[in-house]
């Protein structure tokens, strides 16, 4: 039940019904009693900074940005905190007064992801291979966390962007990412490819040491070819359902003022209905 005074916050994306963030932030305010919602918010982009003008003189508290609108996110805040800044993006909105702030949790969402896996990031070096704005978030991250990090993309010239943006990192040919395993203790898909009903990720394991870690940021289906292959060479793997709850926490200690927890109960509640494998 919800009143008047609720308190309201949204994910915009276009499209966005695909989004399992109004589960999950709802599952959690349902869990703690909060007087709030959040909602879907479809928005093309030629709409963006009206929508987003919109939902704070509305009286939204603030929102989370998806596909397509993360860097328009960016350029339409009047603050930025760093994580924003390096990662050349926005996924998370707060709205105080006339200000819009933007921070981009998606980086400390992948480590604490990680991390609740068993897996500590500054094992070793880590092999991202995609060079997109979750590429870029997660490479950040690592680097912040003194991680040397790798990056293998089809397009050599974007891998070559990324790298010079994120000093410390360094590009490898994509036709050596299978070779290049046994110099990492991390492999990160940070790419579309293995997601339910599109080309897998071919990757080769025969090389990685027995300590590689394997993360996919792909989460439907639960356990995707690469992360299925993986623990078929008996490597450690992650799935990318935990970014999404682990990112989400953030923002939703900033809305709703209550720091919420990723369980068994929440994560078994948001995929219940995405297909396992």
């Amino acid at each position: 039940m919800i009143t008047g005074a609720a308190t309201l916050a949204g994910v915009l994306g276009w499209p966005v019904r695909h989004s399992r963030s109004p589960l999950l932030h709802n599952f959690w305010l349902d869990r703690h009693g909060i007087d709030g919602a959040y909602v879907p918010l479809p928005v093309a982009p030629e709409h963006f900074a009206a929508a987003v003008h919109g939902l704070r003189a509305a009286g939204f508290r603030g929102a989370n940005v998806t596909i397509p609108h993360k860097e328009a996110a960016l350029a339409i805040c009047t603050k930025v905190d760093h994580t924003a800044r390096r990662a050349g993006a926005v996924n998370t909105l707060l709205f105080t007064g006339e200000s819009i702030i933007g921070t981009n949790t998606d980086g400390a969402g992948f480590i604490a992801n990680l991390r609740a896996h068993g897996v500590e990031p500054a094992a070793g070096p880590a092999l991202i291979l995609g060079a997109g704005g979750a590429a870029r978030a997660i490479a950040a991250a690592l680097l912040e966390r003194a991680v040397p990090v790798s990056i293998a993309n089809r397009s050599l010239d974007r891998a070559h962007a990324l790298a010079r943006e994120l000093p410390g990192s360094r590009v490898l040919y994509w036709q050596e990412r299978h070779a290049a395993l046994a110099d990492h203790a991390l492999l990160v898909n940070a790419t579309a490819a293995g997601l339910h009903r599109s080309e897998p990720l071919d990757q080769d394991f025969t090389r990685a040491g027995r300590d590689v870690a394997v993360a996919d940021i792909v989460y439907v289906p639960l356990m995707t070819k690469l992360l299925t292959d993986a623990a078929a060479h008996g490597l450690r793997t992650v799935g990318g359902l935990g970014m999404l709850m682990h990112q989400a926490v953030p923002g939703f200690a900033q809305w709703f003022g209550v720091t919420p927890v990723v369980d068994q109960e929440v994560f078994d509640f948001v995929a219940s209905d995405i297909p396992p494998s």
